[in-house]
Order: structure tokens, then sequence, then C-alpha cells
């Protein structure tokens, strides 16, 4: 294990889980299904669900395994404005492939950074209804907290389903660290306005950093150590490195 010293922000966030408890898998898929189909079009409407949002957002630990870990991508099919979501689940023991989806949806939100939930969400929320079962937790190909108001898409995702997820995003979006090791596993915090806000981790060594913030139920230590566990000779975690595999192959053939 790799104890985080800086429990400020971390502590802030530890609020009484009460937001979609007991509803189940299905209810869950019901009530996020719920909330796309009152997607917003325009961005004051979306900062408002942000900042809304934010206030649920729990970074400690909410989950009691982790056996189906999910990675969850989004491709884009230009010709037809499309966003093309993928959900890997691999078996946290041995990395295997056990389940898989695709969907695609009409692209509703433009291009701007700190809202790439509100493009990526929908067809990702349609994907999660054709996997078999659900997963322990998600590991999204984006930010968690660690966004201008700690709502990125992981963050976004788990409330909406209320379920453990994590942030890992291939750059910064906010924040700032001290250098990071060159060795694969060296990792720094990630501060942004005075807050812990996620952790940047060399996950291969003297290649870029990842950065990996709590999405929800999950706390910042153990969004570490599950990225670390999930991590083989790539840059990315297993999972969304097959996520993206799977969206970019959709993409492409659609």
């Amino acid at each position: 294990m790799y104890p985080v010293k800086d429990y400020h922000y971390l502590e802030v966030y530890c609020m009484p889980h009460s937001v979609y408890q007991d509803k189940g898998w299905s209810g869950r898929l019901k009530a996020a299904e719920a909330s796309v189909a009152q997607w917003p079009e325009d961005l004051a409407a979306a900062r408002a669900i942000q900042e809304r949002l934010r206030r649920y957002v729990v970074c400690c630990d909410g989950y009691s395994a982790s056996d189906r870990v999910a990675g969850v991508d989004v491709g884009y099919d230009k010709e037809r404005n499309a966003a093309v979501a993928a959900v890997a689940v691999l078996s946290a023991r041995d990395h295997r492939l056990v389940d898989s989806a695709v969907a695609s949806e009409p692209v509703r939100f433009p291009y701007i950074p700190g809202y790439l939930s509100f493009r990526e969400i929908p067809a990702s929320i349609k994907a999660l209804r054709y996997l078999k079962a659900p997963p322990d937790v998600f590991l999204c190909d984006g930010q968690g907290i660690a966004h201008p108001r700690r709502l990125g898409l992981a963050s976004h995702l788990g409330v909406l389903l209320d379920m453990p997820s994590v942030g890992v995003a291939k750059s910064r979006l906010v924040g700032s660290h001290d250098p990071v090791g060159e060795e694969k596993g060296s990792w720094r915090l990630l501060r942004h306005k005075g807050d812990t806000v996620g952790i940047v981790l060399r996950s291969r060594t003297r290649v870029k950093p990842i950065y990996v913030s709590c999405g929800h139920l999950v706390g910042l230590a153990s969004a570490r150590d599950i990225v670390l566990s999930l991590l083989g000779k790539y840059r990315l975690p297993e999972t969304t490195r097959q996520a993206h595999a799977l969206a970019g192959f959709h993409s492409e053939s659609s």
C-alpha cells in the first residue's frame, strides 16, 4: 500500500452516502437514463448541473470488492456525428476480458473543456445497459474530481449510477504537482486551489504520467492502488486500454 498523507480534501468529501442507494443495478440504470432524457443543450444548464451534482460526490471507499473492473471510453464517428461508447469488463485477478458492450448516440453537446461528460455520458449509459452483469468499479478515460467544478466525467457518471468510479486521464485539466520520479509506480499529489484533487502516476518508466482521481465512492489511495493493480506493459490500465481499442474499432467501422 502507498498511504496518502494529505487527507484535507478527502475529508471534505466523506459525507453520508444517500444518493441512489438500494436501487440495484436496474434501478440505477433507470435513474441514470432518466437524467440523460433531460440532458442540457447549453452551457449555462450544464454548469448548473455540475454545481448541483458536485455536492453528492463521495471520495472515500464505498465498496467491498472490485472483482469485476470496467473501463469506459468513448470514440467519435464524425460522419454520423455520433459518440461511440465502449465498456470493457475485466477480471481484477488476471485482467481477463469477461464482458464488453458498445453503443452509439448522437452527440448532443459541443466540445468545451470541462464539459466532456455531457458529450460522452449518454452513449456510455446506453452501452452499460448491454452488460450481462454490473461491474464493481468503473475506470473512466477522463477526470474525476480533478476538474474546475470537481465533477469530471468519472464523478458525473459515478454519481448518476451511484457506483464506485475512478478518473484516469491522459492529460492534466487543473492543478499543479511536484516532479514525478521516472520509475513506474512513482507518484505525486495533484493540488488545485488548496485542495488535493488527484495523483500524478508514472504508469510506465520514462513515459508521460497519467492523472488519477476519485470519481465517486473510491478514496484517493484506493483509486491509485486500483490503477496500479491494472497496469500491464502499456501506459493506460488494461481496463481503459481495452475499452479505448473497442471504441476506436467501432468508430472506424461504423
